[in-house]
Order: C-alpha cells, then sequence, then structure tokens
C-alpha cells in the first residue's frame, strides 16, 4: 500500500493546487497510485491523466460525491461522502454529477444570500470570482475563505463555527441522492463505492455503526480508515466494523493543499492484518 492515495482535492472544488500540480506533487512524494476525488466532480481527471503520461504513476478515476441517509425510526437525514473510485464506464455517473452540480450551484447561492442580513453585504461574486465564475464549483469552504478575507471572521473554522455549519443562521443543507442510489450508480459505472472518513460527521457511536452497516447492506466495497491523528479506540472502532461487515479498506491523506495545511499529501493510515486494500481490485 507505500505509494497510494486515494482521497485529494485540486482546486476544481476546493483545493489549491491544479490537477496538474497536484500529480507533480504526488510523484515528488514517491506516490504511485493516485485518486482525484473532487467534489461532485470528475472535470480534472482529463488533466491529471495527461500529465501523468510517462510518468511513475497511475491515476485513479475518483471523485467525492455528497450523499445522504436517514434512519427508519427519525425523520432527520445526514449528509454523508462516498468517494467513487476506478470508474470503467463513467457515463451513468457522469449523467448524476450534472445533477449534482445544479444542487452544489443553488446551495451556494442560497448560503450567501442568507449570510446578507448577518453580514450586512452581498459576497456572492467574491465567492464565484474564486472559482472562475462557475457557480457548481462553489464549496462552503470558498465561502468561509471569502469570509476571511473581507475581514468578518479571523479564521476559515469561524466562518463554519458562527455562519456556515449545520445548526447555524446560513446553513443550507446538501440536498444530494440518497446513499444506495449513490452505491447503485457507482457499481452501475463499474466503480468501487467507499465511504469516506465515517468518523467525521458528528455522529454518535451508534449512528457511524448504523451508517456502516446500512452501506455494507446496500453493497458499499470500503470504508476509509481514520487518520494517524485518530485516537486509537476510534480506530479500534473502524476496525471491528470493517471486520463485522465484511468491508475492504481505502486509505487516502483527502488533501486540499494550502486550504488545510495540516493534511500532508501522502500521508495515509497503516493498514492492519488481515484488512484488504480496495486498489488490490482495481484493473
Amino acid at each position: 500500500m507505500q505509494g497510494v492515495d486515494l482521497h485529494t482535492h485540486s482546486n476544481i472544488s476546493d483545493g489549491t493546487m491544479t490537477p496538474e500540480l497536484l500529480v507533480h506533487a504526488a510523484i515528488e512524494k514517491g506516490i504511485r497510485t493516485l485518486a482525484l476525488t473532487d467534489h461532485d466532480s470528475m472535470d480534472g481527471l482529463m488533466q491529471a491523466e495527461e500529465v501523468a503520461k510517462n510518468q511513475p504513476i497511475q491515476i485513479i478515476s475518483g471523485v467525492e460525491i455528497s450523499s445522504q441517509w436517514s434512519r427508519p425510526t427519525t425523520n432527520k437525514s445526514y449528509g454523508v461522502h462516498i468517494v467513487a473510485l476506478n470508474m470503467q464506464n463513467p457515463e451513468p455517473l457522469q449523467r448524476l454529477l450534472i445533477e449534482q452540480k445544479k444542487v452544489r450551484a443553488q446551495r451556494s447561492k442560497q448560503i450567501c444570500d442568507l449570510l446578507i442580513p448577518l453580514i450586512n453585504q452581498d459576497i456572492y461574486a467574491d465567492v464565484l470570482a474564486k472559482v472562475d465564475g462557475e457557480p457548481d464549483r462553489v464549496t462552503r469552504t470558498h465561502i468561509a475563505k471569502t469570509l476571511v478575507e473581507k475581514g468578518i471572521v479571523h479564521r476559515a473554522q469561524q466562518a463554519f463555527d458562527k455562519y456556515i455549519k449545520e445548526g447555524k443562521k446560513a446553513y443550507v443543507k446538501f440536498d444530494g441522492l440518497g446513499l444506495q442510489e449513490t452505491i447503485q450508480v457507482i457499481h452501475e459505472s463499474q466503480g468501487f463505492a467507499v465511504l469516506a472518513h465515517p468518523t467525521r460527521y458528528d455522529l454518535s457511536a451508534t449512528n457511524i455503526r448504523y451508517l456502516v452497516e446500512i452501506f455494507a447492506q446496500y453493497g458499499g466495497d470500503a470504508i476509509e480508515l481514520p487518520p494517524s491523528i485518530e485516537s486509537a479506540s476510534t480506530r479500534q472502532m473502524v476496525d471491528r466494523m470493517i471486520e463485522q461487515f465484511g468491508l475492504k479498506v481505502s486509505v487516502g491523506s483527502d488533501f486540499h493543499g494550502d486550504n488545510m495545511p495540516w493534511i500532508k499529501l501522502g500521508n495515509i493510515p497503516r493498514v492492519k492484518e488481515g484488512q484488504v486494500g480496495i486498489w488490490e481490485s482495481f484493473k
């Protein structure tokens, strides 16, 4: 598994490196298998593949899809990110992503509109400037960075904590595809469905376990291992669920460049004995 990073972002979504620069940086890090997994977009894949030609690196097609799930005992739905990897027939997924991009564009405008009475200005034009005027590329990170640049908050996390995370006045839920449908369309595209960062959804241990259980029931393929900075007990919990539900594992840094400078490209968790990497199934 050395030299594998299956969760990275470019400036096509909320990373800061172009796909080309990301590939060059990966090669310098000794990464030999790299997946570009921008949010709800595969638009950077061709650029990454072009620069990787004749280089000692394999580019895996990927995308991080905003999805949602719910428990039958409650009406509340929860957001979840599913990483799709190694699609051999991407057309079904590409059709889905067209709709996801529409949702993303509408959501960003709604968030900026909700911010107007809270900050007494409209920042939407400034947010759009960060993504070359393409509204379907806007993420909350772009909005947070704009709030920092305007002096409304000091740090991007403050923007989330004060305005745009769940429960705050400018939060807008991403109304994405359901979990079962997301996994289905990934499989229709002959790819693998990976549950991204399962311990980062502010869920109780009970709800994490339920999420993993239904992910497996719906045919999900692998769970992304938590980073080494998370506690040993968290890793043990994830390891138990991987074993219980017979899932493979995936490894990725979730690299975003300067937007999250504490996350280093290629810095991935260790796979434990007996765990099977999803990359072993790639064609």
